[in-house]
């Protein structure tokens, strides 16, 4: 099936395979690793977490049998705003998932400015909001804070196009890969809970 991207909406990346893990599934995405953690987290009764859904304008339609229905093109009705949001601890949970193959940097137009609005208007709300950007090449995936975000975002005097990184991996929370949950992110974010319990955000 074809889906058509609107500007502001892009694919993440593979996610190439941590090292001492062995995925059965090659060329795993890193969104895919991100859903099977948030499936243990629900079984557990960890936290209820899950990936946003986008509305989509069917195109065009096949029947390849009298009993089956195929989209053979469609595309998407409008821009998303995050990938995913939920309830962890009584608090609301709403983050955006990005993976880039470079080294050395995060490039800001992976994000877009109706997603900054929105996490914007998260955040006043009391929500805890956050990115999650996974080096595919490194094999590293750091929880960047809206602080953070925000800094490079809405206070960047200077005009830099993409966050340094070794600013993130000295600033940021290391997130584990495990065998389960795949992509530990809510290790993270009990680390950032405790630093947000003593800021107004």
């Amino acid at each position: 099936m074809t889906i058509k991207h609107p500007k502001g909406i892009q694919s993440n990346d593979s996610v190439n395979e941590p090292d001492g893990i062995n995925y059965a599934r090659r060329g795993m995405t890193f969104e895919k690793l991100i859903n099977e953690s948030n499936q243990y987290y629900l079984a557990k009764n960890i936290a209820v977490i899950h990936k946003k859904p986008t509305p989509i304008q069917v195109v065009t339609v096949d029947y390849p049998k009298r009993s089956a229905v195929k989209i053979t093109e469609a595309y998407y009705k409008e821009a998303s705003t995050t990938d995913y949001n939920g309830v962890y601890k009584g608090y609301y949970i709403d983050f955006e998932a990005k993976a880039t193959k470079l080294k050395t940097r995060f490039p800001l137009n992976n994000l877009q400015e109706h997603q900054i609005d929105h996490m914007i208007s998260c955040q006043k709300q009391g929500g805890i909001v956050f990115l999650l950007i996974y080096f595919s090449t490194l094999k590293e995936c750091y929880l960047m804070p809206f602080s953070d975000i925000k800094a490079f975002w809405c206070d960047n005097a200077s005009g830099q196009k993409s966050i340094p990184y070794t600013y993130i991996k000295k600033n940021c929370y290391a997130v584990p890969f495990k065998l389960r949950p795949r992509v530990d992110y809510l290790a993270a974010v009990n680390h950032l809970m405790i630093q947000l319990k003593g800021v107004d955000q």
